[in-house]
């Protein structure tokens, strides 16, 4: 006797399925593929057989899940949510090798998403409905659209820059829930000739730079970014236009808008940050605590996050 539900009306040829599964009418398993536990299989999903998911997985009435596919645990699929496996399909033309597509744990592909093969969908992304996933989507990101793109972040916190008031001396500081993280907002003087805005680095900054480059002619739909230091700290100015910067410690994530070049936002060594939202005329400034090297940077969110931990007391 199993310990998963099988209906009446489901054709289940896999033995390996997790306890407290359950497979609704009209689903067809293939033999070879792997299902966890406490996992919900709605009607009329078909699920090929070099398919492996995790635990507590949904995947909702009409969706068809084939070789090469591979789903972490909690993640939600949607109705008639459609994968991909051969970036050029021809009929009676087979890869050696389906292409591996990823969906990393608690992210959720909306209702009649598309998402293309050989992709990751980052843990706790969002891929909203109907959207045509077409590149790897970054951890906690909301995408939308064709091909979809980033609006938004999962669970970060929203603070627009210009609305922080100044002191009496005409400077601001706010401190992120990020730890590490602040908005500097520094003196500005303007007269009949223009606005000026300085920055004296050994009274303005928390460290003395010893390098600087500018980021500029982004467009719109791109991200930058997407990347932590493990010793360089980094203090962002939007020097012309405005950019987004989302800033992420492992447990809390904000967002910051910069769009006033009288506006600074330091981030620390061990901060992941990423910069997306760039107006057209968008020109952002960084200043940077060491000198380049390319062993500083940590690239991928899990690796992040676990050096992150293992930083902790």
């Amino acid at each position: 006797m199993t310990d998963y539900f099988v209906h009446d009306q489901g054709l289940c040829e896999s033995t390996h399925v997790g306890a407290g599964t359950r497979i609704w009418a009209f689903a067809h398993v293939l033999p070879k593929a792997r299902i966890g536990s406490d996992c919900n299989i709605c009607d009329h999903v078909f699920i090929e057989n070099d398919v492996v998911l995790g635990n507590r997985v949904t995947v909702k009435c009409g969706v068809q899940l084939w070789d090469g596919l591979r789903v972490e645990d909690d993640v939600f699929i949607g109705p008639n949510a459609t994968f991909t496996n051969d970036k050029m399909p021809r009929s009676k033309q087979y890869l050696d090798q389906p292409l591996i597509t990823l969906i990393r744990n608690n992210a959720s592909i909306g209702a009649g998403a598309v998402v293309l093969p050989g992709i990751e969908v980052g843990q706790h992304a969002m891929v909203g409905a109907g959207a045509v996933v077409t590149k790897s989507v970054p951890p906690y990101a909301v995408v939308v659209g064709n091909p979809a793109t980033i609006v938004g972040y999962v669970n970060s916190k929203k603070s627009r820059a210009r609305t922080h008031q100044l002191d009496m001396d005409g400077e601001a500081r706010l401190e992120s829930i990020v730890t590490g993280v602040f908005l500097n907002h520094f003196r500005q003087h303007t007269d009949m000739r223009g606005d000026l805005s300085a920055i004296e680095f050994e009274k303005d900054l928390p460290f003395l730079p010893k390098r600087m480059f500018q980021v500029y002619g982004v467009p719109s739909a791109k991200v930058r970014g997407e990347h932590a230091h493990y010793a360089c700290h980094q203090f962002l100015i939007c020097t012309h236009g405005s950019v987004s910067i989302v800033v992420d410690d492992a447990v809390n994530r904000e967002e910051f808008l910069l769009d006033s070049p009288s506006i600074g936002l330091h981030v620390p060594a061990m901060v992941w940050a990423q910069q997306y939202k760039f107006s057209e005329d968008a020109c952002l400034l960084v200043l940077a605590s060491e000198s380049y090297d390319a062993a500083d940077y940590i690239r991928d969110y899990d690796t992040f996050a676990r050096a992150k931990r293992a930083h902790e007391p």
